[in-house]
């Protein structure tokens, strides 16, 4: 038996667990292939334009998967909230529903819902959601393959928080293996950026432009949310002066509030979707506390029709600011401390060439 997930949406977060508990119980995983041109299109034609780019590559991805994998069971969850009162934003809420309304074709859809805000709505009752349409209903045996899952889903998180990059953790950790990432990088980064953003944006090719390549090739080394703990994230909040409501918060909020106090960090970048209000809503907060912070901040927003040109010019200049601003605080930090002297020449000539 095959189950089509869609390589979009929250895949980016839990394809290792889907991956070992659908395998442990004899369902083979068909993953639709990556984003290109044409899966945005194909989405884009089926929804409102008004629907967030996400969420059109999401459809894109359920009809390649019918239409040109051959799959006639789509797993599309409900994941309504992760905690007590803890939301995910609508279109999520909707994922199923949408697919249901949108998606013309003749298949089997999966669609469990998670909500930790109701009663009978948990995650075991998710997962004998999940394989009850397909005549397993042995909970026991649930149970066992939620524990495998589990195990491939705590490896994958675990490589990821020590650096490894996205690619690299998820072959690893559908392989059943865990490798820790302990080589040191020893090449030397002008600067330190953070990238604040949800993982279906930031490990979307299509979506980011390959936004981790573009800034490696200008020397700049990057850091993620999946790279902090869930305290760290936490952490994070108070910096920004709010509380948990939406259940991506973590990745945005979170993350950002910690790497905007983080003195190793010279810099954020945020990657978000055109039309996503949740997000608009942390990008705001997030702006006005980088000011009072003093920390450089570059907002990015994109939909179908971004160009990767003007994309590529902003992070150059974003990059040329924060050597500059470097270069500056040198120079104002050391300037001075030596007089008129041998050293002091060195100094200046080491920021001038920073």
């Amino acid at each position: 038996m095959k189950i089509g997930i869609p390589r979009a949406m929250n895949y980016y977060n839990y394809y290792p667990f889907w991956y070992g508990f659908f395998t442990y119980l004899g369902i083979e995983p068909v993953l639709s292939s990556p984003t290109t041109k044409k899966t945005v299109s194909m989405g884009s034609e089926i929804v409102v334009p008004e629907t967030c780019l996400p969420v059109k590559i999401y459809m894109g991805h359920v009809l390649d998967l019918i239409d040109n994998k051959d799959i006639d069971i789509i797993f599309s969850p409900s994941h309504q909230s992760i905690e007590h009162k803890i939301y995910n934003c609508s279109k999520i809420r909707g994922l199923p529903d949408l697919v249901r309304n949108v998606v013309k074709r003749n298949f089997l859809l999966i669609e469990p819902t998670l909500d930790k805000s109701e009663k009978n709505q948990g995650l075991y009752q998710y997962l004998y959601e999940s394989v009850a349409p397909l005549g397993i209903t042995d909970k026991k045996l649930i149970k066992k393959a939620s524990k495998a899952g589990w195990e491939m889903q705590n490896n994958f998180t675990a490589m990821m928080g020590e650096g490894m990059s996205f690619r690299k953790a998820m072959k690893n950790a559908i392989n059943g293996r865990y490798v820790s990432e302990t080589e040191e990088d020893n090449k030397k980064y002008p600067v330190k950026v953070a990238i604040i953003s949800h993982g279906y944006n930031l490990y979307d090719d299509r979506i980011s432009m390959g936004i981790f390549d573009k800034l490696e090739m200008l020397d700049v080394k990057t850091f993620v949310p999946e790279n902090l703990t869930l305290k760290q994230m936490e952490n994070g909040f108070p910096v920004l002066d709010t509380t948990l409501y939406w259940a991506n918060e973590y990745e945005m909020t979170g993350a950002a509030g910690y790497y905007l106090v983080d003195k190793k960090i010279d810099g954020l970048i945020t990657l978000t979707s055109f039309g996503c209000g949740p997000d608009s809503i942390m990008i705001e907060r997030l702006t006005r506390f980088a000011k009072k912070y003093s920390k450089p901040l570059l907002n990015l927003t994109v939909d179908e029709h971004t160009g990767e040109a003007g994309f590529i010019t902003r992070l150059e200049a974003f990059t040329d600011m924060l050597i500059r601003r470097k270069r500056e605080n040198i120079v104002k930090t050391y300037s001075g401390q030596f007089g008129d002297t041998k050293e002091e020449k060195q100094l200046k000539n080491q920021a001038a060439n920073f």
